[in-house]
């Protein structure tokens, strides 16, 4: 195929039409291993007269077989920096150099290679550019490249050869050449968007955006690397005064009128930012201060022309812009905000009073101009500046005493402006101050009712701003009365914004609402989780529309999300509720358990977690859910498999029936398979695996006596993985899978532990792990009550074996262990049951702290909690009981009981059940008895309110 065909075809590749591309696909693959083909590509790149977007397939090709399989690349750009292809090898040296630009240090070894073989090619490149008297556009493209080069091999850190000063030197002059030279007017575009794109303009960004970046990562005399403290010192003393000035004058275009491209500006006030703190850069700033100030910074922040075209013309693009984190990237605005912002926090003694009296002067020439010629947008100027300040005055007096009137006086008001523009500033200043202590409450609710009011005005941007401000209202609200009345209303209005709007920000304020009213958002609760369903499919299309990554339509559908787990948290305890709200919820559950969820996976986790925990049953609808979080976590969510263990050991213990009984699918067989394959897979860390022993515990817990052939190979394979772990934790839960299996089946487990022939080894390591210690003396493992009561639940198991089975030594060692387990687990429940922050026991299942996570083997075998610690109370009063029956010969008190009576058992628990066992024993019987008395009370306390008339 030749040049020009390729070239077509290439093009067709790219094009939005899917039949087009797709046979343009087809053509690529027939090709790709003709002879010459990857010359061909290189021969296009090097080709001026085609359109780079077709470099793509050689980025591709770069990340992926360089340096390994396309050694001599390197060779091959430096061969024509040297002739006639520069362009061609300065898109290539930018691909290689972007290919390292965010790896970790031990990955740049090959950039250090690049800078050394190219850059003084570049340098000369470079130097040869600048001289050039009146370039074509064409050479500003060249310099471009070579700046994005630049730009990607210091992003992390400076290249060695830069370090050397003389050559570091040679480029900065090049820089300030380019800084200080003006941009040439004739060619410019005149519309704004092509002028700011404009080759020149994109030269200009470029370094201002290196400088910036060598300034605040490497010019900070605070590093503590001596080589790159040295760096900081020579860039402060020599360059950093110059480019401050140079950044001034530039700035200095926009007081007189001219043009400055928004991200040009927005980096400047970022130099400037970073140069408040820094005392040699403040004197330099301070005698140009005040013009910075009052001439450039404030006017930016007011209202302009464009954002009255944008206002008018499109008002949804309007919102986007003013809510989305990435345009603040690029705002002049928001670059004006932190500058006013770092200013007073950091010279606060010379520029705060003096900045607050400019906004009131403000606001006096405002309030005294007749209505024809109020200063509008200066006013929406001095509202953003008091909005934006607003941590500052809140905690600096006279002006934190004088909130409340500033907030009547100046802010207020507008809610009734005939401007658009201020009946949303005020509303969002309003929410800024929202949490102050009003001292009428009247002007509280004032403000809440204005916000509110905003709810419903003509123009879209003021509903977002009150809706944004009504989520700041509604948490201050102390008076829950304030909002009750109107909160059917209050709903209503943001869902039909909902159906306007994709924003993030109207999902938050909906979520605290929720979250304030708790379960009395029951009434609603179907009729939100299906508007917000609703919400969430309009918000995944529009995600699907727009392939950008932080595309609106993304973030809203995982808020959606989150806004549902609130409600289903709210309204928890009426399970008659998750059955309604099932059917909506399904068809969301299936799609995002799929690689379309992988941006919200931990969302719907969460939510299939509530469904299932608080569902009255787990119904077949949402078993279907099972082997699509199997799939997921077998093929690429293994990064989530805290988050899935929440869900699974919800199916496990409250479908318990269901998860035995069905063998189409086999549940049993897919957990085994699962968990079989993670157990054993060598690459996982064992940090990535915990979950698989916890949900063995599981099976254990709450199917006891059904799953009797499950033993042998979740033995095994807990054994298996035991070999080869490092990690103290993932040891001292795999011996929790032997406490359980134990737990489960004694005999059973040590006739497959005697098989394998590793019982002493077992019990020793799992003794060696109940004993270690830390220096300060506390319990190394198993330190949660939980893990506790596992053990002490396994441990307790053997003393209940036949005589054969476990000899009197061995019987005295495990007792011994057990009494000191249960004596440290009674003191950790008492030491929980009396710290007022205790985390209630019913929502353990929702945790995913690595040392806290807990599944429903901590709900013990499936039954209710209370029942669960009776049962487990009377196994420990049984034990107390048997230990207060090995007592030497010698002592009055004889026991009928047959362990006791044993002679050749009795003989060494004597010798080594002494005083201080003894007293153990006695302590955790007597804990026993009161625990049991407090639950006969609370069950006798309940039957009476049971039994009580309503």
């Amino acid at each position: 195929m030749d040049l020009p065909s390729l070239v077509v075809v290439l093009q067709a590749a790219l094009n939005p039409n899917p039949a087009e591309r797709k046979a343009a696909e087809l053509s690529l693959n027939q090709f790709q291993y003709t002879p010459q083909h990857l010359v061909r590509l290189l021969q296009i790149i090097v080709d001026n007269n085609y359109d780079m977007a077709l470099g793509e397939c050689l980025k591709t090709i770069v990340h992926t077989d360089y340096p390994e399989q396309w050694p001599r690349l390197l060779d091959w750009v430096k061969h024509n920096l040297q002739g006639q292809q520069v362009y061609g090898a300065l898109f290539v040296l930018r691909i290689l150099a972007r290919k390292y630009e965010f790896k970790s240090e031990d990955e740049r070894t090959p950039v250090h290679h690049i800078v050394k073989e190219t850059f003084p090619h570049l340098l000369n490149i470079f130097n040869r550019l600048v001289q050039i008297d009146k370039p074509a556009l064409e050479v500003a493209d060249l310099i471009k490249l070579i700046c994005k080069i630049f730009w990607s091999s210091i992003y992390l850190e400076i290249p060695k050869l830069l370090l050397d000063p003389n050559v570091f030197d040679a480029w900065m002059m090049l820089f300030l050449n380019i800084l200080e030279r003006p941009v040439p007017l004739e060619g410019q575009p005149l519309d704004p968007e092509l002028r700011k794109s404009w080759g020149w303009w994109k030269v200009k960004k470029w370094t201002v955006h290196i400088l910036n970046r060598l300034y605040t990562r490497f010019g900070d005399l605070k590093l503590r690397n001596p080589e790159n403290r040295v760096f900081a010192q020579i860039f402060q003393k020599n360059y950093a005064g110059k480019i401050l000035e140079c950044n001034i004058n530039l700035l200095g275009v926009i007081r007189v009128g001219g043009y400055l491209p928004d991200r040009v500006t927005n980096l400047i006030l970022q130099y400037l930012s970073s140069s408040i703190s820094k005392n040699s850069m403040y004197t330099l700033l301070q005698p140009q201060l005040d013009v910075i100030l009052f001439e450039i910074v404030f006017p930016l922040m007011c209202f302009n022309d464009n954002d009255q075209k944008l206002w008018e013309e499109d008002p949804h693009e309007y919102v986007r812009k003013g809510y989305d984190i990435i345009e603040d990237l690029y705002s002049p605005r928001t670059a004006s905000m932190d500058f006013v912002s770092e200013l007073v926090r950091k010279r606060g003694k010379e520029n705060f009073q003096k900045f607050i009296q400019f906004i009131v002067d403000v606001f006096k020439r405002y309030d005294e101009a007749p209505v024809e010629y109020k200063p509008y947008r200066q006013k929406d100027g001095a509202l953003l500046a008091v909005g934006a300040l607003c941590d500052k005055l809140k905690q600096t007096e006279p002006y934190k005493s004088e909130l409340e009137h500033m907030l009547m006086q100046h802010v207020f008001p507008e809610f009734r402006s005939p401007v658009g523009h201020l009946r949303a500033k005020a509303a969002w200043v309003a929410g800024q101050y929202a949490h102050i202590n009003f001292s009428d409450q009247n002007n509280f609710r004032q403000a809440l009712l204005s916000v509110v009011s905003g709810l419903c005005d003509p123009e879209l941007p003021v509903r977002i701003d009150s809706v944004f401000a009504l989520r700041s209202f509604v948490e201050a609200c102390r008076d829950l009365n304030e909002i009750r009345p109107i909160l059917p209303q209050l709903l209503d209005d943001i869902f039909k914004l909902m159906n306007e709007v994709e924003n993030e920000d109207l999902v938050f304020t909906l979520e605290t609402i929720v979250d304030k009213f708790g379960e009395e958002m029951a009434p609603y609760a179907l009729g939100l989780c299906q508007n917000l369903a609703a919400a969430f499919w309009r918000c995944m299309n529009t995600s699907e529309a727009n392939e950008e990554a932080d595309d609106p339509g993304a973030l809203a559908s995982a808020g959606c999300l989150r806004a549902i787990r609130t409600i289903l948290e709210s309204v928890s305890r009426l399970p008659h509720l998750f059955v309604q709200i099932e059917p909506t919820l399904l068809p969301i559950m299936r799609r995002m358990l799929t690689t379309d969820g992988q941006e919200a996976f931990v969302e719907v986790l969460e939510i299939i977690s509530y469904m299932t925990f608080f569902s009255p049953t787990i119904s077949l609808e949402m078993w279907s859910l099972w082997p699509l979080m199997i799939e997921a976590l077998t093929d690429w969510a293994i990064d989530f498999f805290p988050n899935i263990l929440v869900p699974l050991d919800n199916y496990i213990s409250r479908g318990t029936e269901h998860f035995l009984s069905c063998k189409e699918p086999d549940y049993q067989r897919s957990l085994w398979t699962m968990i079989s394959s993670v157990m054993a897979d060598k690459t996982l860390e064992d940090n990535d695996i915990g979950p698989a022993p916890k949900l063995i515990e599981v099976v254990f817990q709450n199917c006891r006596g059904q799953v009797d052939h499950w033993v042998e190979p979740y033995l095994r394979i807990t054994l298996h993985r035991l070999r080869r772990t490092e990690k103290s934790r993932l040891k001292c839960l795999l011996v929790q899978v032997i406490a359980n299996s134990v737990y489960y089946n004694a005999v059973l487990t040590l006739s497959i532990l005697n098989k394998f022939c590793v019982t002493t080894d077992v019990f020793n390591l799992w003794f060696h792990l109940l004993q270690q210690v830390k220096k300060s003396g506390q319990r190394a493992n198993f330190k949660r009550d939980h893990d506790k009561k596992v053990c002490c639940l396994g441990l307790t198991s053997l003393l209940a074996l036949p005589e054969e089975q476990l000899a009197g030594e061995a019987l005295g060692r495990v007792f011994k262990v057990t009494l000191d387990l249960l004596v440290a687990y009674k003191d950790q429940v008492t030491e929980a049951a009396n710290e007022e922050d205790a985390e209630d026991d019913d929502m353990d299942g929702f945790q995913t702290d690595d040392d806290d996570d807990v599944n429903a083997s901590d709900k013990e075998m499936g039954v209710d909690a209370e029942d669960e610690d009776e049962a487990d109370n009377i196994r420990l009063q049984k034990l107390a009981a048997q230990a207060k029956d090995f007592r030497p010969h010698d002592d009055d008190d004889s026991s009928d009981d047959d362990i006791s009576d044993d002679e050749e058992l009795q003989s060494p628990i004597d010798e080594t059940l002494d005083c201080h066992y003894q007293s153990l024993a006695n302590s955790v019987a007597q804990h026993a008895e009161q625990r049991r008395a407090e639950f006969e009370k609370e069950k006798m306390e309940k039957a009476s309110a049971a039994a009580a008339p309503s």
